[in-house]
C-alpha cells in the first residue's frame, strides 16, 4: 500500500494520500521517476499533510514538487509531520 507520495525523487518531504498513525512504517512513490521509499512516521500525518523524507535543521530549505517552498524553522526529524510549526515561506 502506498501511504504518501513525492512528486520527484528530490522531494524532501512526501504528501500523505491516507491518514498515517505514529509508528508505522509507511511506503510512498514518486509521479516522476522510480523511487519507493519507506520510512517510520514518528507522529500522526493527516491525509494531505506533508511528512519528512529526512532529518532537517533550522534553515535548511524543503522541497515540494521539485520546489523551494520554505525554510525550516525548527528541527525536524525523518518521519516527522512537516508544517507551520516547523517550516515558513522565504517570501517575508
Amino acid at each position: 500500500m502506498i501511504e504518501f507520495l513525492m512528486h520527484v525523487e528530490k522531494d524532501t518531504v512526501g504528501v500523505a494520500v491516507v491518514d498515517i498513525k505514529a509508528g508505522t512504517q509507511v511506503s510512498g512513490r514518486t509521479l516522476h521517476g522510480n523511487a519507493k521509499p519507506k520510512l517510520k512516521a514518528l507522529v500522526d500525518i493527516p491525509l494531505g499533510h506533508k511528512i519528512a523524507m529526512q532529518d532537517f535543521k533550522p534553515g535548511d530549505t524543503v522541497i515540494k514538487y521539485g520546489e523551494d517552498i520554505g525554510k525550516v524553522v525548527a528541527p525536524i526529524k525523518k518521519g516527522d509531520h512537516v508544517h507551520v510549526h516547523n517550516v515558513k515561506t522565504k517570501r517575508w
